[in-house]
């Protein structure tokens, strides 16, 4: 048999799909390791689907999407960003894509080339890695250390500029560390992408869910229609609505883009599949309970597992996004938490995602998902060993 592509060959193994099938393998298991929300999706939405395919409109839709969906999109991303010089974003500016996945793929295929680099966080969310290697481009990690809150610091990034430079990824709130990005921090990192003309990808997947802090898009602080666009922006109702298997999201781009991207969307997917946009427009348009009743619910799983965490002595850090407690290990991990996770499974019954799925600065940490039900959240936090 031949052999495949280097590049491919090269795709490190998703050590959170490891722990996690590995839990589903074994019985009983309180799997910890996956952010799968945990709720019936709202009738009206189940709906839309449905009468989408009673009524046999299953043919191709346009690359970009239907209308009414880019429009839902485009009102939703107006309104969570707020006033500003760039509220002016309209639906020939959003393309539906297959989950918030395929919109990175897409927006990465239209900026890198062969040998290209790309600035992603470490820690950070392990496919922005894997799909720049995809792509032959050079993934590089910017650190976002825990004496600085894992904030990313500016100058640490320009640091790692080079002339091969190319896309500087932002993701807020993060996965797997439920930080958010200041309005400061927001706008001297779009700032630092300009002075160094870099396109920016803002993956705000978790963008619905923030405590206590606001949302801030980079978008805000772009070029707009000035010529100086740079912003792609990844959006995914996965997350917010629940619908991760319907495979529906949109990438927010810059103007003038509107060909170059029909021709990308048409080479990878097409479209996307009409019933799923149907599902998503009455997501978008219709009641907004699902979203305020998860949004509670994240909340104080976040609190309640916290306290556990507080009483075994097991330092984290304060969540202010998504759906994640982001907490340190080290005491038990003994410098290679990957090997220690699945200890874990097979010992305790409790499936967590090391933090080393998501770069080498995550060693020692571990990522709890706070999505699914209460009692088994705090169960399975429960059995983790105290810190002495």
């Amino acid at each position: 048999m031949p052999e495949l592509a280097a590049h491919v060959r090269d795709v490190p193994v998703n050590q959170i799909r490891e722990i996690t099938e590995a839990a589903w393998r074994t019985p009983g298991a309180l799997v910890l390791s996956i952010g799968e929300p945990g709720f019936p999706l709202p009738r009206h939405i189940l709906d839309a689907g449905i009468a989408c395919l009673d009524r046999d409109e299953t043919n191709y839709t346009p690359n970009a999407g239907i209308p009414a969906l880019r429009e839902a999109f485009a009102a939703r991303f107006r309104e969570r960003m707020g006033t500003g010089h760039n509220n002016s974003i309209g639906a020939d500016r959003v393309y539906v894509v297959a989950g918030a996945q395929q919109g990175l793929h897409l927006a990465m295929s239209l900026l890198l080339s062969p040998g290209d680099e790309i600035l992603i966080p470490n820690p950070g969310y392990p496919t922005f890695a894997m799909t720049s290697r995809l792509l032959n481009a050079v993934p590089v990690g910017y650190p976002l250390y825990p004496e600085h809150g894992f904030q990313p610091r500016t100058e640490d990034i320009e640091a790692l500029i080079t002339d091969r430079t190319r896309v500087l990824v932002l993701n807020s709130p993060s996965n797997p560390l439920g930080a958010v990005l200041g309005e400061d921090l927001t706008r001297e990192l779009v700032e630092l992408a300009r002075r160094h003309d870099l396109w920016v990808i803002s993956d705000e997947c978790y963008e619905a869910f923030t405590y206590d802090v606001p949302h801030v898009s980079p978008a805000r602080f772009d070029g707009g229609l000035s010529g100086d666009a740079r912003v792609f922006t990844s959006l995914t109702l996965s997350k917010t609505y629940g619908l991760t298997g319907l495979r529906i999201g949109a990438l927010v781009c810059p103007p003038g883009l509107e060909q170059k991207m029909n021709n990308v969307m048409e080479s990878i997917v097409s479209c996307v599949a009409s019933p799923s946009q149907y599902a998503a427009v009455a997501a978008l348009t219709g009641p907004h309970d699902y979203v305020r009743h998860a949004h509670e619910h994240y909340r104080a799983n976040r609190d309640a597992a916290s306290a556990v965490l507080d009483a075994k002595g097991i330092p984290y850090l304060k969540a202010d996004g998504a759906f994640y407690l982001w907490a340190d290990v080290s005491h038990v991990s003994g410098g290679d938490v990957r090997a220690w996770v699945r200890r874990f499974l097979a010992e305790s019954g409790v499936a967590l995602a090391p933090g080393t799925a998501f770069g080498s600065i995550g060693e020692g940490w571990v990522r709890i998902a706070l999505c699914g039900k209460r009692e088994e959240l705090l169960e399975g936090v429960s059995r983790l060993p105290e810190r002495v």
